[in-house]
């Protein structure tokens, strides 16, 4: 989709764009050195040196370049292009966000392989494993997860960062996380009522002794993470939808990588029971 993009251009909106569009005109390679463009010369000259240089940024695969110069509402076109360095990411805390509260676990999920980070063990190494990847997918995490990380362990998180939780907005999927999830039929694998309240709940079951408590949180964490990358290819096909790029631009919907951890189950019981006793 970046190569067909031409509204991060100064002076070329969406109407331009959709006009460059109607008029044969669907890529960078249509433009640049075609003589005959339906603009006036100084205009032509901007499109042609904006084109020529999206080409060179996108070759030295600066996405800093586009997210700059993209509205807020067009930076999912950055998925496809940058796609192999992406870092979908999750992090539970022990509050929302009071002085006092801390990341307790993260998890990290490139569309290879899923990294872990836990509280007393190596979580100070996500902000030296994150800044590896070029561009970031959250859900809220420019509002929750970016500024936690950033305050407690000093990672600037200063890549390109499409958050999902406004681009399903801006389709009518609403209701958080797992709100869109139930919508899209994106199953939770026996952990649908488990939430980031319960999650505080695990890790203090977990500090109190209980392994399973950390491998449940785990697994939690995890399935919000790998579901990050079936909500964002989803999103960016409904995108591209409203678009007159034809269906062969469509991303085929990504295959689930099992998960490293498992749920116990008799721990999520027991403090359901606990949570239930505790509610009279």
């Amino acid at each position: 989709m970046l190569k067909h993009t031409f509204c991060h251009i100064p002076g070329f909106g969406a109407s331009t764009e959709r006009a460059l569009w109607r008029a044969g005109l669907h890529s960078w390679d249509d433009i640049a050195g075609q003589p005959d463009l339906p603009f006036g010369a100084k205009k032509k000259a901007t499109l042609q040196n904006h084109v020529c240089e999206s080409i060179a940024q996108l070759q030295a695969g600066n996405g800093g370049y586009f997210y700059r110069l993209l509205s807020s509402d067009q930076q999912w076109r950055l998925f496809p292009a940058f796609r192999d360095q992406v870092a979908y990411f999750d992090i539970e805390t022990t509050g929302l966000g009071d002085p006092a509260d801390y990341i307790t676990t993260i998890v990290l999920y490139d569309g290879r392989q899923v990294q872990s980070y836990v509280q007393g063990q190596n979580l100070d190494d996500f902000a030296r494993d994150i800044a590896d990847y070029r561009l970031l997918v959250t859900y809220n995490g420019k509002t929750f997860d970016a500024p936690f990380v950033r305050r407690c362990l000093g990672a600037a998180l200063d890549q390109p960062h499409i958050d999902l939780r406004y681009v399903l907005g801006s389709l009518g999927y609403r209701g958080g996380l797992k709100g869109c999830e139930r919508e899209l039929d994106i199953p939770r694998q026996g952990l649908e009522d488990v939430d980031g309240l319960f999650a505080v709940l695990l890790w203090h079951d977990y500090q109190c002794g209980n392994p399973k408590a950390l491998d449940t949180l785990l697994t939690y964490n995890a399935l919000d993470v790998i579901n990050l990358e079936m909500l964002m290819v989803m999103a960016y096909n409904f995108k591209l939808a409203k678009t007159p790029l034809g269906p062969e631009h469509h991303l085929p919907l990504p295959t689930s990588p099992p998960l490293p951890f498992a749920a116990c189950q008799d721990t999520i019981q027991r403090l359901r029971s606990q949570q239930s006793w505790s509610a009279f």
